[in-house]
């Protein structure tokens, strides 16, 4: 029962200066672009008397942080795993910054995705070939996007929803198509007739994609559609029963019910072998995976691990520490060796230039931390162990605006009062904000490559929608195409 606390917290965090709206639509997301002592600053989610426990969110500065080292060698260390049974956020632990995010993002009780989102739908597909331009797109995805919320306010008004939306929604059916032809052109070529197209979809939202797809095969390929098995992998509780619900909307959909399977699990717990060809979704799921942070030592180059400490008081305090876990230290050794060395870093700068900042007074003695997606690296690793014969199709950002500090750093932004609002670190009150990274496609592409033994190819948004979609059906009288110029910061990653 936390909703007015919250709501009193956010007004706070909304006339902070390290927090700033973000300059697009102001309904709109921006899901559219040598020391051994270890090193910490601290981010307060201060808390007084219980009378206004919450209010007072800040930032503090690194130069002068609050000696908590302490607190840290007395402090449990815990994962996102060990939280997973909690309701209430934790107190009195430390954790590795991949698991802060996880449980952030996705514990059952409070994670963003298990209790907060809600994934705009416009209602009616739009029609782009009666559209002016572009621009009267942007208007009318506005208008409906008012007209959607304040139908959820009418339920339940609430100050602080979180709502965005996916490409699958905004250009829907003829993003899902597009996506349907591929894997239909690539079965047929491949796998047909000797095995079944099975598809699996980790992530999906509303289940909108899995329709689209499925009333397309049905339409265009009733063959195909006879030996078709669409399987959801949904971490999110509440979004599987929605899938459910949406699967049996109406007659249309209901008759795809013999051919779908919705598993409520996370992907980093399954354990099945699936040896069967099959074909494998994540649209827009990589930018959700934790992350690992860390810094380098000017002066060792050595890597330092970042980890929060979470108070008495709710206050979270940033170390960085020499040990690495094995999972970091695990991507590090890949990373290096898939890409020959050739990556962004934060100590890409020639040794002379490190060398004579170490002598200039007050400055710091870390360097920017660069955020590893080692929780990505793990979904290979589910991917090469348990799906053999997969065949990967990923679309995701490549870059976002509005990150913080730090190499591959993420956005992170809520909603209050229908405006988008971005802050300036990661460690914010857990499950009511969005933590959502860039991946590099060209280091992934590698990574994956060396985990799977496959070949791959990755293409940006427009030029994988251009070779699979029929982009006349979001052209405006213009000659303008939402569906291939919104996205601009996304690519594509396909196995071949």
């Amino acid at each position: 029962m936390d909703s007015p606390i919250v709501t009193q917290l956010f007004r706070q965090l909304f006339r902070h200066q390290t927090c700033q709206s973000l300059p697009s639509h102001s309904t709109l997301p921006v899901r559219l672009q040598h020391v051994r002592r270890s090193q910490y600053r601290c981010v307060s989610d201060r808390r007084g008397k219980a009378a206004s426990s919450e209010l007072h969110w800040q930032q503090r500065m690194d130069k002068f942080p609050e000696d908590m080292t302490g607190e840290f060698s007395k402090y449990p260390m815990v994962t996102a795993n060990d939280l997973r049974g909690r309701r209430e956020r934790p107190r009195r632990v430390k954790m590795l910054t991949r698991d802060f995010i996880e449980d952030s993002l996705y514990n059952p009780s409070y994670g963003y995705f298990s209790k907060q989102v809600v994934i705009f739908t416009p209602g009616e597909p739009f029609n782009f070939n009666d559209m002016k331009d572009e621009p009267e797109f942007h208007r009318l995805l506005g208008k409906r996007y008012t007209e959607f919320e304040d139908q959820l306010d009418k339920k339940e008004p609430n100050e602080t929803r979180q709502l965005w939306h996916t490409p699958t929604e905004l250009f829907r059916p003829y993003y899902g198509e597009a996506l349907a032809r591929y894997l239909v052109e690539n079965y047929k070529l491949l796998q047909y007739p000797y095995h079944d197209l099975i598809i699996y979809e980790m992530g999906a939202g509303n289940g909108t994609l899995m329709l689209n797809i499925l009333d397309y095969i049905r339409d265009t390929n009733p063959s195909v559609y006879e030996r078709t098995k669409f399987k959801i992998i949904e971490i999110s509780t509440n979004l599987a029963t929605l899938q459910a619900q949406h699967l049996l909307r109406n007659a249309n959909s209901r008759g795809h019910s013999s051919k779908v399977e919705i598993i409520n699990k996370s992907i980093f717990e399954w354990n099945q072998l699936v040896p069967a060809p099959c074909f494998f979704l994540g649209m827009e799921v990589f930018d959700n995976f934790a992350h690992d942070a860390i810094r380098y030592d000017y002066n060792t180059e050595e890597p330092l691990q970042g980890t929060v400490l979470i108070d008495s008081k709710g206050d979270f305090y940033d170390f960085y520490v020499p040990a690495i876990d094995a999972v970091a230290l695990d991507f590090l050794r890949v990373r290096h060796a898939a890409t020959g060395g050739q990556y962004p870093h934060p100590l890409n700068q020639n040794r002379l230039m490190r060398r004579f900042r170490n002598h200039i007074p007050f400055m710091p003695n870390l360097s920017q931390p660069e955020y590893i997606p080692t929780r990505l690296m793990q979904f290979f690793d589910v991917l090469a162990k348990y799906f053999p014969a997969h065949r990967l199709v990923a679309s995701d950002f490549h870059d976002l605006p509005d990150a913080i500090k730090g190499i591959n750093a993420p956005v992170v932004q809520t909603r209050y009062q229908r405006r988008t609002v971005a802050v300036t670190t990661p460690f914010v009150h857990q499950g009511y904000f969005d933590i959502l990274f860039p991946t590099d496609f060209n280091v992934m592409e590698h990574v994956y490559r060396a985990i799977t033994g496959k070949l791959t190819r990755v293409l940006s948004h427009e030029d994988f929608l251009k070779r699979w979609a029929y982009v006349e059906e979001t052209e405006t009288k213009s000659g303008e195409n939402p569906m291939l110029n919104w996205y601009k910061n996304a690519s594509t990653l396909i196995t071949i």
